[in-house]
């Protein structure tokens, strides 16, 4: 069993097995992986926009079916309507054969959300400084890189809001001969539908989202794990993600509905009164740190994303083992998943030295020492699922939380709204946080 080093002196997973080096090689982050938890909460997709794309793409109505696209252009991907963003005269991509600026390049991401070990290793080799600026949701994400004079070189957006912000002008187009190893990611996220030709942006990490809980306080899980988050027996100490469209999809999920972009009023109104049945009937509690709060025993059931489950183990009391944990995603894998992305802002001071590092990201050692840390699964070819298990990132009871590439075809994925969409959805959010 995998244990953090910090905390237990913790065993390598033997990545000679999975041909991407050797104990003690050096690779950044292989000898002492440990991942660090990650404060996500995705939010909706048009809220933090500001002028420069907020305006038009406000005036878009709405639809009680899905709209294929808004007034303003923005066309909304689905796997079935995939969707190639415009690209702006006045953004050029840059040019080929450029030498990779010196300095410092400016990341805008996720709190924790990199191993330090790799990017320590990038600054040594290209002989630079990396500064990492955080954010807690997508939306402070997006507030951020749209602030008047502010300068980043990468960012890493969720699926669900990279139209926005290309539409918006907020990012440049990818000069893909400098990131060669976007070749060993998984075939169907070299070419997503939400960005096709990944014009914009290369895939960083997946996660799937379930349902984590103690196993040994949990008796019995029902065939529709969701019903764990309705179960009186735990009264008090079951929480739902703080998140619109993660909770209101999930109550969507346990009812069979798979729309979970749905802008059908009924339907998310529907969504919003199961909710609220849990505020009496469990006393619901609304988190953010579900991969410690389900191990130390805060909380006995966390609806919870696939990476949080990784982690968890780490968080575990000294003399508690992993098999206290468990975690529960349809078993036929029709649940949520998704991905977040690089991608290199139209404001990058270092456009070069930004594509080198996202190509160095995606190298099979860096990623996998990343993953190592972050918990949050990448996906790259190498990282081969059953020997995630075999050795040791992955425990044998939280199998369940490796994702694989049938995933994508098979699971259903919260993706970008029209602005009435995005409205429903955050006024249904809001009536239920208010009596939660």
């Amino acid at each position: 069993m995998t244990f953090h080093p910090r905390e237990r002196g913790g065993r390598r997973p033997d990545l000679a097995r999975l041909g991407l080096g050797r104990p003690g090689s050096g690779r950044p982050g292989l000898d002492r992986p440990g991942p660090a938890r990650r404060d996500v909460l995705r939010a909706g997709a048009f809220g933090a926009l500001g002028a420069v794309a907020a305006g038009p793409l406000l005036a878009a109505c709405g639809s009680r079916d899905r709209p294929s696209s808004t007034p303003t252009g923005l066309d909304l991907s689905r796997p079935d309507h995939p969707v190639r963003l415009p690209l702006h005269d006045d953004i050029p991509m840059i040019a080929d054969g450029l030498e990779p600026e010196s300095g410092t390049l400016r990341i805008l991401n996720y709190s924790e959300y990199n191993a330090p070990d790799v990017l320590k290793a990038f600054e040594k080799e290209y002989g630079v400084k990396v500064e990492v600026t955080t954010f807690v949701s997508i939306d402070e994400g997006v507030q951020k890189l749209n602030t008047p004079g502010a300068k980043f070189d990468v960012f890493y957006p969720t699926s669900d809001r990279i139209g926005t912000i290309a539409v918006g002008k907020l990012l440049q187009p990818l000069n893909k001969t400098y990131i060669p190893n976007l070749r060993n990611v998984w075939d169907q996220l070299q070419d997503p539908f939400y960005d096709q030709g990944s014009q914009y942006t290369v895939p960083h990490t997946l996660y799937t989202t379930g349902v984590l809980y103690r196993a040994d306080r949990v008796d019995t899980v029902p065939a529709n794990g969701y019903d764990l988050l309705w179960d009186v027996a735990h009264k008090g100490r079951i929480y739902l993600l703080d998140d619109d469209r993660e909770t209101l999809g999930m109550a969507m999920l346990r009812k069979g509905i798979t729309d979970v972009n749905t802008e059908d009023p009924a339907v998310i109104d529907a969504a919003r009164a199961d909710l609220e049945q849990l505020i009496d009937l469990v006393n619901i509690k609304i988190g953010a740190t579900q991969y410690s709060t389900v191990p130390e025993g805060t909380a006995t059931i966390h609806q919870a994303w696939a990476g949080d489950a990784v982690n968890a183990q780490y968080y575990l009391p000294e003399g508690v083992g992993p098999e206290v944990l468990g975690w529960w995603y349809p078993q036929d894998r029709r649940g949520a998943v998704g991905n977040d992305a690089f991608a290199v802002p139209t404001s990058a001071d270092h456009p070069v030295l930004a594509h080198h590092f996202i190509n160095y990201m995606l190298d099979n050692d860096n990623s996998i020492a990343d993953f190592g840390y972050t918990g949050y699964q990448t996906p790259i070819n190498a990282l081969n699922p059953e020997l995630m298990v075999t050795d040791e990132y992955v425990t044998e009871n939280l199998v369940g939380a490796v994702i694989r590439p049938e995933d994508f075809d098979l699971g259903v994925q919260l993706l970008q709204l029209s602005p009435n969409g995005e409205r429903l959805w955050d006024a249904a959010w809001a009536k239920f946080r208010a009596g939660a």
